[in-house]
């Protein structure tokens, strides 16, 4: 059993946040083959405005992203798009 804060958690906590697409598909059947009985998966719509907020207050940044017991795993920490890199690669110049 694992103590978070005043409450007992008995199961561990994977969320994994997805805009529906094929390589979130793949994200979700691979978290799923790596869990196991005491683990409880929650995919979460991404498309949902109420979890595209908390998806941004957690600051998350791409999909899929996966997070285990409320912390985002190293892997999906990514920045995503920024604009000055972009602009950097040419994008809004004439050719």
């Amino acid at each position: 059993m694992k103590w978070k804060g005043v409450i007992y958690y008995d199961r561990q906590r994977i969320e994994v946040f997805s805009a529906g697409c094929p390589l979130c598909k793949e994200a979700i059947e691979m978290v799923r083959r790596n869990t196991c009985p005491s683990c409880e998966v929650s995919v979460l719509d991404m498309n949902d405005p109420a979890v595209s907020k908390r998806a941004r207050e957690l600051g998350i940044r791409t999909v899929p992203a996966v997070m285990i017991d409320g912390r985002l795993a190293d892997c999906c920490k990514g920045t995503g798009p920024d604009e000055a890199t972009l602009k950097s690669l040419g994008p809004g110049r004439a050719l």
